[in-house]
């Protein structure tokens, strides 16, 4: 059982930098793998990146490789995203997200925060 708390999202202008964080509680914290979705307003869900459980293996959208960066503290239950150079097109919802599949598939995400908005001005 893992529970997920979002923080860290504003507004910011374009260029700009910003750091989210996510507060996970659980047992077995350590053998999930945690992901970042976004949803941009009137868009769907889209995957933004993923780390596996030990942090040693990340994978990103094209959309944001380069620019993103997962990060872990499984010692502190905490997941990060920072985010540099942001576009007004990075504007959305950030949610995250765990399972204990590093697969990204269809039914991905056993376990859901409430999101955080992230709003990047032009």
């Amino acid at each position: 059982q893992v529970q997920l708390v979002e923080s860290g999202g504003g507004v910011v202008q374009a260029g700009g930098s910003l750091r989210l964080s996510c507060a996970a509680t659980g047992r077995t914290f350590s053998s999930y793998a945690m992901a970042w979705f976004r949803q941009p307003p009137g868009k769907e869900r889209e995957f933004v990146g993923i780390i596996s459980p030990s942090g040693r293996a990340t994978y990103y959208a094209d959309s944001v490789k380069g620019r993103f960066t997962i990060s872990r503290d499984n010692a502190k239950e905490t997941v990060s995203l920072q985010m540099n150079s942001l576009y007004p097109e990075d504007t959305a919802v950030y949610f995250c997200g765990a399972d204990q599949s590093l697969e990204l598939k269809g039914n991905w995400g056993a376990y859901w925060g409430q999101g955080t908005q992230v709003t990047v001005s032009s």
